[in-house]
């Protein structure tokens, strides 16, 4: 019972909460010890909302997820993991969440709650409509870097949320390409939604954000408002991993048919995972030594 209740809190999941921790970098207060520590609490926070917003997921779309390859093996579909009991693990997580969220400040535990509904309002409505459906998914992700801003009360920068909306888009839509490519006749009867687009208009779509996202990030790296508020002009440096993991994912989408988990691919090929952690080390060292 234990091993699938940390199933369907899907601890691989928690990677997404990472978002929280680019107004810490970025505003460069890495070094200050009491914001590193708001920084991973919210952090924290945001994986027991999640888990009970995968919970709760996992309770609506029990039945379709029966009739996937992969989610039939899910605690609730599968029946490890009875409706009751993962009812009561939401009731849980989401009420933990929001208690610890109140503790940090009034802006976060806002945020959490606008998290915390607006995913269940995703669930329940949202993914259900074309396009939107993406768009919901992707502004989740520009909430988390909101609340990562907020738990060290910063600002939010508006070209680190213009990106996180544009990359959650280009996952996205990634992720319905794969959706499609796998299931194939049965992706309808998976999830509706799935019926209402087509691979040539996800290609579309990609083929729209891709070059959003270079053009963006180029700006952002290039910006002088930027290279005053950071103070450094080096930023460019980390354009090349940028380039390289975008270019990546679309050959493991279109050639290697993965894609379908965005978190799986970034803890399992290990080009984008060094890739990520050249950006990482690159965006640091710019930042705070060179």
């Amino acid at each position: 019972m234990l091993l699938a209740l940390l199933k369907l809190a899907r601890p691989p999941q928690w990677l997404k909460n990472g978002i929280i921790l680019l107004a810490l970098i970025f505003a460069g207060e890495m070094t200050h010890p009491k914001k590193v520590e708001l920084a991973l609490l919210a952090i924290a926070i945001f994986c027991l909302l999640s888990s009970a917003v995968y919970t709760f997921n996992d309770l609506i779309d029990r039945k379709n997820d029966r009739k996937h390859p992969l989610k039939k093996n899910r605690p609730i579909a599968s029946g490890k993991v009875s409706i009751g009991t993962a009812v009561t693990v939401v009731v849980i997580l989401g009420s933990v969440g929001l208690a610890a969220a109140w503790l940090i400040n009034t802006n976060f535990f806002i945020t959490a709650v606008v998290f915390l509904g607006f995913n269940l309002l995703y669930t329940l409505w949202l993914k259900n409509i074309v396009i939107v459906d993406v768009m919901a998914v992707a502004l989740s992700f520009v909430v988390r870097a909101y609340a990562g801003a907020f738990a060290i009360d910063v600002p939010a920068s508006k070209w680190m949320l213009i990106n996180t909306l544009l990359l959650a888009l280009f996952l996205g839509f990634g992720k319905r390409r794969h959706e499609l490519i796998v299931l194939e006749e049965g992706a309808a009867a998976h999830r509706k939604i799935l019926g209402k687009y087509s691979p040539y208009l996800l290609d579309q779509l990609i083929a729209v954000v891709t070059p959003s996202v270079l053009v963006m990030y180029m700006l952002y790296s290039f910006s002088t408002e930027v290279s005053l508020k950071l103070g450094t002009q080096n930023l460019f440096a980390t354009i090349p991993f940028v380039v390289y993991g975008l270019f990546r994912y679309l050959y493991l989408i279109h050639k290697e048919e993965k894609g379908g988990s965005p978190t799986h691919v970034l803890i399992s090929d290990l080009p984008i995972m060094i890739t990520v952690l050249l950006w990482l080390i690159t965006s640091s060292l710019v930042l705070y030594v060179l």
